[in-house]
């Protein structure tokens, strides 16, 4: 029954939250109010109690972690232990000529019994006492707690990295790597506070000496001058009470340090600190079979307490040879295990056989592992981050996480790029080298590996890193091997983005403009269109490069349109018109003006012609007028690209689906535009006439 009183008290008390300002006010009263020898024997025996208390927690603790606010508490109970200090100071020197029982019974106990009653062995036994606390303890602790700080502090931004790389490379999901960052910040406050808290202790030290001998040149003067007392008598009355009153609060000291000390020292395990002294110190048998050797050679020498050695050395012996026998018996278990109860030939297969495709994928030979492997400095994690993030805001959709895996039937400098479980590229880097890439004018030539740029086709080279300056300075853009895989990877990902939206990435985009307008995408999905229907039209747009961050004006064209026809090409044309200005600004940039190439008025109409007569709107072409077709937009598009100038082709509304189609598999980087998807007032200047007789020629 007292105890359920108690464990209610307690519950009451944490609900009020009145814990903290009730030690202020004892500490403040403690201080300032004179208190009765019984009340200071109850509260120093809570002072070594709760000493106790927190240096068992410290060491049944798991990790640092665990006790967090150990600096906190560590605080409270030196302001505690000096706030005592002054009360016991106030009754031994009101008191103190009537006795050595006048401060109490704890410190009378500890001035007679700890120390016999003779004060010159309990200045020695303090003066002991405190040198173990102050010089190895608290230094020692104190030391390891900036140690421990600085670590910590500096360590942070790799262990962000770290965790942003996992989760980047799905080894985590997004709520695991939220806690793995609040455990970062928490380690850093925590070892932060204990570099401050180790002050505490330090002063607390320095405090107990200090207080010591103001006690005793105060009681000599209390006794002598007001009471009348011979020096002698005086100097023993106060000095043991004092002595007493100086081990009291001095042990409560010590194990707090200790505990302050065994936090900082702690390795987060999944043991305590016992178990882990334990294991770590009795793991080989060898350890106690050498000890009980030493000891019993020391044992038999004549003159050295034979008894005692050799009692130590045959404990240490049977140790050892239990240690072993015990490790033995794991052997033989492990031997004799049986063989599984179902081989995984006869196992029944089950749908965690069939493993998932991943999204994207890439895999690198063993020469590139380091590249990524955060703990030998390798960048290309954060690159990939980077891509990801990058793309993630340009193309308007979450881009699925890389998993990157090495594979040894690659090259050692290989790394190949996979999309869907497919390889849909393939290329080498030298990580001990950085890449020399020909951007068409340079002023000298490089000494090293000449390739082809993985990513525009150019001539480059790969150097060494001394060679860096020379390079950039005869022209040539010079990257690292990290570098040319994230823009390999960011180059391929733009041109496949529709294979990686799909439906649940689109159900997404609902969801998160749902929360804002909630009529626009009830009333179209399901009830006007389907989800599939908005996933193809998504799809066709970023296929052309179009992104979907203007999803909410993609879904209000598809509300308006979705009535008068559900087929997937006349929606698409309906919403590029919405997103004219967009497109038109992407490829243009905020010039005023649009370079754009055209087709010939006659091929135009035979065009027309041809996708009228045939149904479905298809069109078929000459295969002798199609070749010069496309030989003249590759020359109109490279004349472009010389310019420095997009290459944009601009046909009437009917043709353009057929002419994206036609000029994707002809022309690389060029973009077809309808005269309904410029915005109005646009200002256009025709840079060349493509499919007249001249074209191809």
């Amino acid at each position: 029954m007292n105890q359920t009183v108690v464990m209610n008290g307690l519950k009451d008390l944490k609900r009020l939250n009145a814990g903290a300002p009730l030690i202020v006010l004892a500490v403040l009263a403690m201080m300032v109010l004179p208190l009765p020898t019984p009340l200071l024997d109850v509260l120093f025996t809570f002072n070594i109690a709760l000493s106790l208390i927190v240096l068992l927690a410290v060491i049944y603790g798991r990790r640092p972690l665990d006790f967090a606010a150990f600096p906190t508490v560590l605080l409270i109970a030196t302001l505690l232990r000096l706030s005592l200090n002054i009360a016991s100071t106030r009754v031994v020197l009101l008191h103190g000529h009537s006795g050595p029982g006048a401060a109490g019974q704890v410190i009378q106990a500890f001035g007679d019994f700890v120390v016999g009653g003779n004060y010159t062995v309990g200045f020695v036994v303090f003066m002991i006492l405190v040198v173990i606390n102050f010089v190895v303890i608290t230094k020692g602790g104190g030391r390891i707690s900036e140690v421990s700080a600085r670590f910590t502090l500096d360590a942070m931004p790799g262990k962000q990295m770290a965790i942003d790389a996992d989760l980047n490379a799905g080894l985590i999901d997004r709520d695991e790597a939220r806690l793995r960052r609040v455990e970062v910040a928490q380690e850093a406050d925590f070892y932060g506070a204990m570099d401050g808290a180790s002050k505490f202790v330090r002063g607390d030290a320095i405090a107990g000496l200090l207080v010591m001998a103001i006690n005793i040149l105060g009681g000599l003067a209390v006794g002598v001058l007001q009471h009348g007392m011979a020096v002698s008598e005086a100097a023993r009355v106060f000095t043991l009470l004092t002595i007493g009153d100086g081990l009291v609060a001095q042990i409560p000291s010590l194990l707090l340090a200790t505990a302050a000390a065994v936090i900082v020292t702690r390795v987060s395990s999944a043991s305590d600190m016992g178990e882990q002294i334990i294991a770590q110190l009795f793991a080989n048998p060898r350890t106690l079979a050498v000890t009980a050797g030493v000891l019993g050679l020391m044992g038999v020498i004549p003159g050295m307490p034979n008894a005692a050695f050799l009692t130590f050395a045959g404990v240490s012996g049977a140790g050892a040879w239990m240690l072993a026998e015990h490790a033995r018996q794991r052997r033989r278990v492990t031997e004799q295990a049986p063989p599984p109860a179902l081989p995984a030939e006869s196992r029944e297969l089950s749908w965690e056989d069939v493993a998932p495709v991943d999204a994207i994928g890439l895999e690198v030979g063993y020469r590139l592992i380091p590249m990524v492997d955060k703990s030998q400095g390798g960048q290309l994690l954060a690159r990939l981050k980077g891509v990801r993030k990058k793309l993630s805001q340009e193309l308007g959709f979450l881009v699925p996480a890389v998993h990157i895996r090495d594979n040894l039937d690659l090259a050692p400098n290989a790394y190949s790029i996979s999309l869907l479980g497919v390889t849909i590229s393939k290329s080498e880097v030298y990580p001990e080298r950085e890449l020399a890439i020909n951007p068409g004018q340079v002023y000298g030539d490089l000494k090293g590996t000449v390739v082809t740029d993985p990513v525009f086709g150019l001539q480059a080279v790969w150097i060494d890193a001394s060679q860096r300056d020379h390079a950039q300075a005869c022209g040539y853009t010079v990257v690292d091997a990290s570098t040319v895989i994230a823009t390999h990877l960011s180059q391929l990902l733009q041109e496949h983005a529709h294979e990686l939206l799909g439906h649940d990435e689109v159900q997404h985009l609902l969801e998160r403009l749902k929360q804002s307008h909630p009529r626009l995408v009830e009333d179209l999905v399901p009830k006007q269109l389907a989800l599939g229907g908005v996933v193809t039209v998504l799809q066709n747009l970023l296929r052309e490069r179009v992104p979907v961050r203007d999803i909410r004006t993609i879904l209000e064209v598809l509300s308006a349109q979705a009535a008068r026809g559900q087929e997937p090409g006349a929606l698409t044309a309906a919403v590029r018109v919405a997103l004219g200005r967009m497109i038109v600004q992407q490829i243009n940039g905020l010039e005023s003006e649009l370079p754009v190439i055209t087709l010939d008025h006659a091929l135009e109409q035979l065009l027309h012609k041809s996708a009228q007569a045939l149904a479905g709107g298809d069109i078929a072409m000459e295969p002798g007028l199609a070749n010069r077709l496309v030989a003249a937009l590759r020359a109109a598009h490279q004349q472009q690209e010389l310019a420095g100038q997009p290459s944009v082709l601009l046909v009437s509304d009917a043709l353009r689906d057929y002419m994206a189609r036609f000029v994707r598999h002809a022309t690389k980087g060029m973009y077809v535009l309808a005269f309904g998807e410029l915005p109005e007032h646009a200002d256009i200047r025709i840079v060349a006439t493509v499919g007249g007789p001249e074209s191809g020629r």
